[in-house]
């Protein structure tokens, strides 16, 4: 189904410089499909797949690392927020928002896991 990153992955974001740093993760809810939730998130999130999510990154280095054991995924955008935060001409320049940005956007979703 197609429904918000946000249905149930949480996020967090800031700016490390003049890069971003974004979190996503499943929180551990009791929800039978926990596991499976973790495994979808950390196959889904890619490079590839962060840039066509924020299309913003599509000329940027993205990072991609996986976190099992917290059940979510650490992403950082290298040079998103330019020389950083006082010299960003982004509508966001610390990327406070961009964690809620991402959980906005829709992707599919299998729904074993909704």
């Amino acid at each position: 189904m197609r429904a918000p990153l946000g249905t149930f992955v949480h996020a967090r974001s800031g700016d490390k410089g003049g890069d971003a740093n974004l979190g996503l993760w499943v929180a551990h809810d009791g929800h039978e499909a926990y596991r499976a939730r973790v495994a979808w998130l950390l196959d889904l999130v890619t490079p590839a797949f962060v840039r066509v999510l924020l299309p913003e990154t599509r000329e940027l280095e993205v990072e991609v690392f996986a976190l099992p054991n917290l059940g979510g995924v650490n992403v950082v955008l290298h040079g998103l927020l330019g020389r950083g935060v006082a010299a960003s001409t982004r509508f966001d320049p610390q990327a406070k928002g961009l964690g809620e940005w991402a959980r906005s956007r829709y992707v599919e979703i299998p729904e074993a896991l909704v």
